[in-house]
């Protein structure tokens, strides 16, 4: 029996795994939504004694840098601590790992029905390849080929320096810059707030109106969902631009990462964003966007790029990483 979480800045997931014949199968299942509760040991400590299973081993995925098994979540209040879980689980053997890191070893635990694919890529792709996850947050991985299987890196490249591709985005990075300080990420501009901010940034520079209906609905409600659905409905032109540069600025991001681990294995689109705008991501400029590069552009266009479907990717890959003895 293996308990395996996903920590998210809006949710936490728990669960406990078997393994049947090869095969990793939910046992047990809980949502928590993460910022009504105190801390992760409290979650866990919930889910344990309401489920009344021993786990063996156990892996949690959490947004945020871990180092000597302590984090400080990026998107949480919260310090979460190996040896308090250990306590609180009455787990021994608990494995904290960053929540891209998770996703990265989930990958290997889903099937060709799990994916939809913008670019198939080089028929004979193989090597390293990388996951993007655009959520709460903006998470990062990699995941380095040894010949013979992936094993995840993973990173905090979410929060590296914004950089513009063209004038709209040069003023882009001048306005998140001034509402949010010096330095702006990656993960100012494409995340679910991230959404948010470039709708603001479009209005209030004047390149759209916005209609009394949504802003009465941008005020009592999560934001980021309502502009993606109205852009996808075509009822509001603002929202649609705003979508578009979403998506513009993740398919540029995205490319940036590839590169950067060279990732000729596949590039992996994750997070529960990338399903909801899949008519966005299939057009030609996404796929543009990655590859504009210069003189590396064909490296990209043989990469082959898949949107994960399976919402359950990060949480089966912590489980899978408790099953590792590393």
């Amino acid at each position: 029996m293996i308990l395996a979480g996903d920590v998210g800045g809006t949710n936490t997931r728990l669960a406990f795994f078997e393994q049947r014949n090869g095969q990793l199968v939910v046992v047990a299942e809980h949502i928590y939504p993460s910022r009504s509760h105190a801390s992760l040991e409290d979650i866990v400590a919930d889910f344990v004694s309401t489920q009344k299973l021993k786990a063996e081993a156990a892996a949690i995925g959490i947004a945020g840098p871990i180092h000597d098994g302590v984090c400080r979540a990026t998107n949480l209040p919260w310090v979460v601590d190996i040896h308090r879980l250990v306590e609180r689980s009455g787990i021994s053997s608990i494995a904290l790992i960053n929540d891209l890191e998770a996703n990265a070893y989930g990958i290997a635990t889903l099937t060709p029905s799990d994916f939809e694919i913008l670019q198939r890529g080089a028929p004979d792709a193989s090597g390293n390849a990388a996951v993007i996850s655009p959520g709460t947050g903006l998470g990062e991985a990699g995941l380095y080929w040894d010949g013979t299987q992936h094993w995840p890196v993973a990173s905090e490249g979410g929060h590296s320096s914004f950089a513009p591709r063209n004038p709209l985005q040069d003023e882009l990075l001048a306005y998140l810059r001034a509402k949010f300080g010096g330095h702006v990420s990656w993960e100012r501009a494409v995340c679910g707030p991230g959404l948010f901010n470039l709708y603001e940034f479009l209005r209030d520079t004047g390149r759209g109106e916005e209609p009394a209906w949504l802003a009465e609905q941008l005020k009592v409600d999560d934001p980021s969902p309502i502009i993606s659905k109205a852009a996808l409905d075509a009822k509001s032109a603002l929202c649609e631009q705003a979508l578009d540069l979403f998506v513009d600025l993740l398919a540029s991001e995205a490319g940036n990462l590839a590169l950067k681990f060279l990732a000729t294995g596949g590039l992996y689109i994750g997070g529960g964003i990338a399903p909801k705008i899949l008519p966005k991501l299939k057009t030609p400029a996404f796929l543009g966007a990655f590859a504009d590069k210069g003189r590396l552009a064909p490296v990209l266009q043989s990469m082959p790029v898949r949107v994960i479907l399976n919402d359950q990717a990060a949480l089966r890959g912590a489980a899978r990483r408790a099953t590792l003895k590393r």
